[in-house]
């Protein structure tokens, strides 16, 4: 049935050639109990090794069932352990974590049974090593006689024809070793066993074949007593693991050393979250640059606000602005959006601001003091840096302030507020670093517009056969509203008479023409009376000193020249990061859109590629930094395992099967901390935490990101699988087992 002929045995270490066993011929049959005796380092361990399998051989031949074995692979010796072989060691090798029922349980999923068709199976097994009431007991709670019977039965639910045991009994006290080798004795009826043992005593009577060996020799092969010779009935099956084994098995490794997962689940969290903080930071750093460059003909580049326009040049109606208002993602809309590109000035005697201004309907809350109460508040939003705020806190709020380009003609001073909350900007690009936002209400925003509008409109007219120009604040025939004169009728400078004639100009017809890039407009007045200097606050409501050459025309007709309706419009989102989204539906409806981000002249564009490629390579280098790193710390957490594979390979499990059970132990490791770090976002975003440091850096990471922290989690826990099994099983499987990895 097994049959050596000159088998021989070397090791090589450091150039050095050890000799293990030398020219051994042996044959040996079914039902035969054979005790192999030597002194230590004679050779009977290794000898035992290569007819099990566990380690290969330089010389000779060695036949099973009539076959050579000279030329099997790695993958062959797989096969012939699960086919013939079933192992008993002295140090039983068992899984500690496991019951003895699992332990039992383990070789027979390894060699492709169902779970449920074994159950039966191995209480019978259990019951004949009379290990029924610990069947549900771990093994390393078992004494070290039941620990060799679960080893013996763990080799008799293998079923092979040949059970070697290396001294079974070297760690068991007399009683268990009886125990033990009676037991041995019964099973080799129908099979062959082999028992390496110094203490040839203590087996003797249970013998049929003395086997001694000296210095790597046979130097006695007795036969002890007759044997009944046995035919093998019946050639082992070889089947793999069931693919659903292997998970189960994986799931059950992954827990069954409780702190064996605690540190490698430390590891896979530490590497998911390091590529959290890097992927956020980086791309904070790009969003914060690519909002960085402007654009001449806006000044307000916020990233929330998308300009509209209707296609066919149209004003907007109110239904216009009820239905854009219901799109997803819409916050507010401002309506004459020109304001938004005209900063203002805010100066008191000891603070001067500068910015855009906003209405208070888009606000969202304040940080400090509180909200307006009528038209004379208003909130500032500056940077949470900011030098005024963090040392002068007290004193900017409730100061009072003049808006200088917001000016009461008549009274001939600035318009003054208050600043009653402050609104902290948690990001700034560097464009817009020092700037302010001021929010007031709609009476403030409709005087800003209109003098916008004013400055965005060109104004002709004609009078006695002359064209003039108005200029904005020029005073000298400038047109400005009055509500004294009335409507139809314009009040003129006695300077202006020089162009009628006998300087008398009543009722000469005077024309406005206005033009701006949406609209034309005209009205067709009368001069009822010009001014002097003694008459002038009577006409116009207005000093003569501030205003003396301006032309007055009656404020609801002035007014009309401007409220033709709103030609263009700003859309604030709620979310940057559905901008996209949010244009499309914009589209539908029927409008033109310019998104801020996308109208910018953008000066960093080399510093943003060049931050790109830095992204890159850093990514790269961090995450082959965090694999060394992560592989160093679970290859020793591992270090501990390297005998349960090796086991499972001594047990009839192919490396391939043995890695598949340590890629999917990691991989439920690493899901499950990908998990918790999933859960964590979770509750720090939306829940009891509120960590606003992590609320920050999530606001830079989109799904797509996720997914891809996932897969680099997932490649990682597969690499180091693929790494460590590469040295784990470069050699035979009792090297493998001998070795640190």
């Amino acid at each position: 049935m097994l049959k050596l002929k000159n088998v021989s045995k070397f090791y090589y270490s450091k150039g050095i050639v050890a000799t293990g066993f030398t020219k051994v011929s042996l044959n040996f049959e079914l039902g035969e109990f054979i005790a192999i005796t030597g002194e230590s380092g004679s050779g009977k361990s290794t000898l035992l090794n290569v007819i099990s399998g566990l380690d290969s051989y330089e010389e000779g031949e060695m036949y099973v069932n009539g076959s050579e074995t000279s030329h099997y692979t790695e993958k062959d010796y797989e096969s012939y352990r699960k086919k013939y072989i079933g192992n008993i060691f002295q140090n039983f090798n068992l899984v500690n974590s496991y019951t003895v029922y699992q332990n039992i349980e383990l070789v027979l999923l390894l060699n492709g049974a169902r779970k449920k068709d074994v159950k039966k199976k191995i209480i019978e097994i259990i019951k004949q090593v009379d290990l029924e009431k610990y069947k549900d007991r771990k093994v390393s709670k078992l004494s070290g006689g039941q620990k060799q019977r679960v080893a013996i039965a763990r080799a008799l639910a293998q079923d092979t024809p040949f059970i070697l045991a290396d001294e079974p009994t070297g760690n068991l006290d007399k009683e268990s070793s009886k125990s033990v080798l009676e037991l041995l004795h019964k099973i080799s009826k129908d099979k062959l066993v082999i028992v390496v043992t110094h203490n040839y005593d203590q087996i003797k009577e249970y013998v049929t074949r003395k086997i001694t060996m000296h210095d790597g020799k046979v130097l006695e092969d007795k036969k002890i007593k007759d044997f009944n010779s046995v035919t093998l009935n019946k050639d082992n099956e070889i089947k793999d693991i069931k693919w659903y084994n292997k998970i189960r098995l994986g799931f059950r490794n992954a827990f069954n050393i409780p702190i064996k997962f605690l540190l490698i689940f430390v590891v896979y969290s530490f590497i998911v979250f390091a590529m959290f903080f890097a992927m956020s930071s980086f791309k904070e750093a790009e969003y914060l640059t690519s909002l960085e460059g402007y654009n001449q003909f806006f000044q307000n580049t916020s990233n929330k606000r998308i300009v509209i326009k209707k296609l066919d040049n149209k004003a907007f109606t109110e239904e216009d602005y009820i239905n854009i208002k219901k799109i997803n993602n819409v916050k507010g809309i401002i309506k004459d959006d020109l304001s938004l590109d005209s900063y203002v000035s805010l100066s008191s005697d000891s603070y001067y601001f500068y910015g855009g201004i906003l209405s208070l309907n888009l606000i969202d809350g304040i940080d400090e003091g509180r909200m307006p109460e009528n038209d004379k508040e208003i909130v500032i939003e500056v940077s949470e840096n900011d030098y005024y705020i963090e040392n002068n806190k007290e004193d900017v709020l409730n100061s009072e302030y003049s808006i200088e380009n917001l000016y009461d003609y008549i009274n001939n001073k600035a318009y003054k507020v208050k600043i009653v909350g402050i609104k902290y900007i948690k990001k700034q690009s560097l464009n817009n670093y020092g700037y302010s936002n001021f929010y007031v209400n709609d009476a403030i925003v409709k005087k800003i517009s209109d003098n916008v509008n004013k400055e965005y409109s060109e104004i002709k007219y004609t009078f006695a056969g002359m064209e003039y120009i108005s200029y904005p604040y020029s005073i000298y025939n400038e047109i400005l509203p009055s509500k004294k004169v009335p409507a139809g009728k314009v009040v003129i400078s006695e300077d202006l008479s020089y162009n009628c004639k006998n300087f008398k100009c009543k009722d000469y017809s005077f024309n406005i023409n206005l033009e701006n890039l949406y609209y034309k407009t005209s009205l067709n007045l009368k001069v009822s009376k010009m001014y002097t200097k003694k008459t002038f606050a009577n006409l116009t409501g207005y000093k003569y000193d501030n205003y003396n050459g301006a032309i007055f025309i009656n404020e609801s007709q002035y007014l009309s020249l401007f409220s033709k309706g709103f030609f263009q419009s700003s859309v604030m989102i709620e979310d940057e990061k559905l901008a996209s989204q949010t244009i499309t539906e914009l589209k539908e409806y029927g409008l033109s859109t310019l998104y801020m981000p996308d109208a910018l002249f953008n000066y960093s564009q080399e510093f943003l590629r060049i931050l790109k490629i830095i992204k890159v390579v850093s990514l790269a280098v961090l995450i082959v930094t965090l694999f060394f790193i992560s592989y160093f710390i679970i290859k020793i957490v591992l270090k501990s395992r390297n005998v349960y594979f090796s086991t499972l390979r001594i047990l009839g499990a192919s490396a391939k099967g043995t890695r598949a059970l340590l890629n999917i132990e990691l991989l439920v490791i690493s899901h499950l901390s990908y998990i918790l770090f999933i859960c964590f976002m979770i509750v720090s975003l939306d829940f009891a935490l509120n960590i606003e440091y992590i609320k920050n850096l999530a606001e830079y990471i989109t799904p797509y990101d996720y997914s891809i922290l996932y897969a680099i989690l997932l490649l990682m826990s597969i690499l180091i699988t693929n790494r460590y099994s590469r040295k784990l099983f470069k050699n035979t499987v009792k090297n493998t087992y001998r070795e640190e990895v």
